[in-house]
C-alpha cells in the first residue's frame, strides 16, 4: 500500500521523466533551431528534477546552472550563425532516420540489459559537503579545471571562425 508522500513521490517521478523524455524527443524532431535549444533546455531541467528527487542537490543545481545556461548561450549563438531567411528551414531532415532509430535502440537495450544484470548494492558512502568539492576544485584541480575552460574556449573561436567562413592564417 502506498503512502500519501511515496505517492506523490511517484507521480512527480513520473511526471519529470515524461517531461524529460517528450523534450528529449522534441529537439530531434523539430526543424527549428530555436524550439530545439529551449527543448534542450527544458530536458536538462528535467534531468536536474530528477536529481533532486535523488537527493543529489549539488547535481541538480550544476545540471540547471551550466547545462541550462549553456543551452541558452548556444541558441543565442545558433541563432547569430544561421543566415536563413525562414528559421524552421534551419534544421534540415535527415535521411539517416532509420539507422539512427536502430543505433538509439540498440545503445538503449544494452543500456537496459546492463541496469538489469547488474546486482546493485546500496552504499553507505559519506556525504562530501559542497564547500570540500569548491575547495578541491581551486587548489587539487586547478590546473584541470583551467585546461578545461582554454579548451572549451578555443573550441568556441574554432566554430565561429568556421562559420564565419573565415580563413586561418598559418
Amino acid at each position: 500500500m502506498m503512502t500519501g508522500n511515496s505517492l506523490v513521490q511517484a507521480v512527480a517521478f513520473y511526471f519529470l521523466a515524461g517531461v524529460t523524455l517528450a523534450s528529449a524527443v522534441g529537439v530531434v524532431t523539430r526543424r527549428n533551431l530555436v524550439h530545439s535549444a529551449f527543448l534542450l533546455a527544458l530536458t536538462f531541467l528535467g534531468v536536474a528534477g530528477l536529481y533532486m528527487m535523488l537527493e543529489a542537490e549539488f547535481l541538480a543545481a550544476v545540471q540547471a546552472l551550466v547545462y541550462s545556461g549553456a543551452v541558452a548561450v548556444l541558441m543565442v549563438i545558433g541563432v547569430m550563425l544561421t543566415h536563413r531567411d525562414n528559421m524552421d528551414q534551419t534544421n534540415p531532415s535527415n535521411a539517416m532516420v532509420v539507422t539512427g532509430a536502430v543505433a538509439a535502440l540498440s545503445v538503449t537495450g544494452a543500456i537496459v540489459w546492463a541496469v538489469l544484470s547488474t546486482p546493485w548494492k546500496a552504499g553507505k558512502g559519506a556525504v562530501v559537503p559542497v564547500a570540500d568539492i569548491g575547495r578541491r576544485f581551486l587548489t587539487d584541480f586547478s590546473v584541470p579545471f583551467e585546461a578545461v575552460a582554454l579548451l572549451l574556449l578555443a573550441a568556441v573561436i574554432g566554430a565561429v571562425v568556421f562559420f564565419k567562413g573565415g580563413r586561418v592564417q598559418s
